[in-house]
C-alpha cells in the first residue's frame, strides 16, 4: 500500500512530517509520497517558489527513507497554468501503480470541503481516502455516498485498490505554515516547529521576512 500526502509545504514543518510518519506505521505502508502542490485550487498562491518549497522538503526528509518526494504536480504545471487538481494526480498514480492500494491522507478541514473539490467523486475511483483526525474528533453525519464507502476496519483498505473512506486518529501537532511565516516575518524564533535544516535554508535565503 502506498500513502499519498499532498500540500503546499510552504514551509514543510513537523505537523506534516509527524502525521506522514505515523500513518506509514499505522497502515503498514510501503512508502508515503509527499506531493508538493504547484497551483493550489483552494488557497492562495504559495509565498515562495515551487523550487524552494521542494528544496526545503528534500532537506526535511533526508534521513527518513519511508518518506518519498513525488514531483508529478510540479512537473505537470508551471505557475501560469491550471490549478493542481488531486483527481489528476491520483489518476496519474493509478496508471503507474495499477493494482496497489493507494491511500490519500487528508485532514478534517479538507474533508469538510471535499465536496467542493474538482470531480471529487472520482477520487474514490483511484484511491481510498483516509481522514486524519485529532483525539476527541466526532464524525459528523455522513451522506449516503460516504456511508456506502465507510471502512470499519483499516484492514479493508488492503483488500481493494481504491474506493473506501476511513477515519484514523493521529497525533496531530498544532502547527501551521501560516503561523511559521508570521513568526519569521516578525523576527521571532521558529525553532522546534520545523527541522533545523529547513530553518537554516529559510534564513540563508531570507524567506518569509515580509508578509
Amino acid at each position: 500500500m502506498i500513502g499519498i500526502f499532498g500540500g503546499t509545504f510552504d514551509p514543510v514543518h513537523y505537523g506534516h512530517l509527524r502525521s506522514a510518519l505515523e500513518v506509514k506505521d499505522i497502515f503498514g505502508l510501503t512508502e508515503v509520497r509527499l506531493i508538493p502542490c504547484a497551483n493550489p485550487p483552494h488557497r492562495e498562491q504559495p509565498a515562495v517558489t515551487a523550487e524552494m518549497r521542494l528544496q526545503m522538503l528534500e532537506l526535511a526528509i533526508k534521513k527518513q527513507p519511508g518518506l518519498k518526494i513525488d514531483t508529478r504536480e510540479l512537473d505537470r504545471y508551471d505557475q501560469h497554468q491550471a490549478p493542481s487538481y488531486m483527481v489528476d494526480t491520483l489518476e496519474s498514480l493509478r496508471q503507474e501503480f495499477p493494482a496497489d492500494p493507494l491511500l490519500l491522507f487528508i485532514g478534517t478541514d479538507a474533508f469538510k470541503q471535499l465536496t467542493g473539490w474538482h470531480q471529487w467523486q472520482r477520487l474514490f475511483d483511484y484511491a481510498h481516502i483516509v481522514v486524519m483526525t485529532r483525539p476527541g474528533f466526532e464524525t459528523q453525519k455522513l451522506d449516503d455516498f460516504f456511508k456506502a464507502r465507510l471502512a470499519v476496519d483499516i484492514k479493508e483498505l488492503a483488500q481493494a485498490p481504491a474506493g473506501k473512506l476511513c477515519f484514523q486518529q493521529v497525533t496531530q501537532l498544532d502547527i501551521s505554515a501560516t503561523a511559521i511565516r508570521d513568526i519569521i516575518a516578525t523576527k521571532q524564533n521558529p525553532g522546534f516547529l520545523l527541522p533545523d535544516a529547513v530553518i537554516e535554508y529559510i534564513m540563508q535565503n531570507k524567506l518569509y521576512e515580509t508578509h
